[in-house]
């Protein structure tokens, strides 16, 4: 799969004034041609979403715009240089929790991984590294109805996928489904 090609349609990253957080959606290519995602597992003594699976992100800081914020959060969580980030792709819908105030905007970026990533145990539990074919295999995923919409999830050894950071994997692997089915139909 051209991962690539398929994520060169997204939107530009969005930086509504009420965003006060943003997340960094890592994809690289490992050593095996393989695609992956990178998500961190949160500690279950952290105050919010305890050992939730999520992308690394955080509170934006003053005159940081939601890309900046990302790339700082990434480097504190897990050591990601900012160096290392290739290609910001775009962004995703921004997105609220569970508590409908805090708006989350996603950014899609391209990176190098480097030969090591070092989770910050203060806020992160463990990192995953799935394949993104295991993301886009819709037998993985589990749909709950929640007052009339689809609660989705999907289980990793770590942890579970859930919430905010499934819609924002679902809004992502539509974009790769979309770009997809256009190629079939030609």
């Amino acid at each position: 799969m051209d991962l690539w090609k398929r994520l060169a349609a997204l939107p530009a990253v969005a930086s509504p004034p009420d965003a006060r957080y943003a997340v960094l959606v890592p994809i690289y290519v490992d050593s095996d041609g393989t695609d992956r995602i990178i998500f961190t597992r949160r500690p279950e003594h952290m105050r919010t979403h305890p050992g939730d699976v999520v992308f690394p992100g955080g509170g934006r800081e003053a005159g940081e715009d939601a890309i900046a914020t990302a790339l700082r959060e990434a480097w504190e969580e897990i050591r990601l240089p900012p160096e290392n980030v290739v290609e910001v792709l775009g962004g995703l819908t921004p997105v609220t929790t569970r508590s409908r105030t805090t708006l989350i905007v996603p950014v899609v970026a391209r990176i190098e991984r480097p030969d090591e990533l070092v989770p910050d145990p203060a806020e992160v539990h463990s990192i995953i590294e799935p394949p993104v074919d295991h993301l886009l295999d819709e037998t993985r995923w589990v749909s709950r109805d929640f007052h009339g919409y689809d609660l989705w999830f999907y289980e990793f050894e770590e942890g579970t996928l859930w919430g905010a950071t499934a819609f924002m994997v679902r809004e992502l692997l539509g974009h790769l489904r979309e770009e997809q089915d256009t190629r079939h139909e030609t």
